[in-house]
């Protein structure tokens, strides 16, 4: 058996995310336990000492084929089924410490809210608009790239499918409860005199940030890295990396109400402009096969 620390915060909370190999193929790793960072010291100190140590511990852990998981998909139709589509989402997925409230029970609340403010508000949007909620985002974007491969393209070929034209651009929102800043370009400048149109009414709303970064790890690289428009948006982190993120703390009580209302409105104006604007969202050239652009 292996005995880990808690991976940071102190205070009861812990941090626990080494589980083996995300490939059901691979041979199992040996059982794992993650505790405190105060009892795991406790244990090498006495260890250090030569004084013998006894942990009892009822582990029932099991293998869940990913294969089972699925994507939950849902549309508000365009009144011009010619002029394609606009994406939202986020993934539904968890992990295993708490109840996924801030990753990202956090960013689904928000992909369902903006859906919600479009649909209330009865807005004509020349293009349909298509929320995903991801899974299988915590084993590798494993929903995300599923869905990108069976409808846009598969990465190994880059061989555009039919809705690979279609699609002007896709948002997503990962991390965490905070306030929207701004968004991530994701190396396409051609993009930034429409986002800063776009950002310039929500400056009241505290967004004002647009970078040509690129950031990874979640479930707009999927789409980014077959040369489809995808971006993620800026975040105030809180607590996300020192006390929330893959912890036994990531419950309810993290959540912002009120930082979650104005992600809601800002990510339903992104998405009803591109939902709206006569032009397609440009983009970058075409990778080559097998050359994706950041990890998922």
């Amino acid at each position: 058996m292996v005995l880990t620390p808690g991976n940071g915060p102190d205070g009861g909370t812990v941090m626990g995310q080494a589980a083996g190999s995300q490939n059901p193929n691979d041979e199992l790793p040996p059982p794992s336990v993650v505790v405190t960072n105060e009892h795991y010291n406790r244990v090498v100190r006495l260890m250090e000492k030569n004084i013998p140590v006894t942990l009892a511990f009822d582990i029932q852990a099991k293998f869940t084929d990913p294969a089972d998981s699925f994507n939950l998909t849902a549309e508000i139709p365009g009144s011009n089924p010619n002029a394609g589509f606009v994406m939202l989402g986020a993934h539904f997925d968890s992990w295993t410490g708490g109840t996924g409230a801030t990753d990202n029970a956090a960013g689904s609340a928000v992909a369902l809210e903006a859906i919600r403010i479009l649909k209330t508000l009865d807005l004509k949007m020349q293009r349909t608009v298509r929320i995903a909620l991801w899974t299988g985002e915590e084993q590798g974007t494993l929903g995300s790239r599923a869905y990108v491969k069976e409808h846009f393209a598969d990465p190994t070929d880059m061989k555009p499918k039919p809705e690979h034209a279609k699609l002007s651009g896709y948002f997503n929102l990962d991390n965490g409860s905070g306030k929207v800043r701004g968004i991530y370009i994701q190396d396409n400048d051609e993009i930034r005199p429409i986002f800063e149109s776009w950002i310039e009414p929500l400056k009241d709303l505290g967004a004002t940030t647009l970078t040509i970064r690129a950031t990874g790890s979640t479930d707009h690289v999927p789409f980014d890295n077959v040369g489809l428009p995808a971006f993620q948006f800026i975040q105030d982190p809180l607590e996300y990396g020192s006390r929330t993120h893959h912890s036994n703390m990531d419950l309810f009580d993290r959540l912002q109400a009120n930082d979650l209302e104005q992600a809601s409105a800002i990510m339903a104006w992104f998405v009803y402009n591109t939902a709206t604007r006569p032009e397609m969202l440009p983009r970058k050239p075409m990778p080559k096969p097998g050359a994706g652009r950041g990890r998922g």
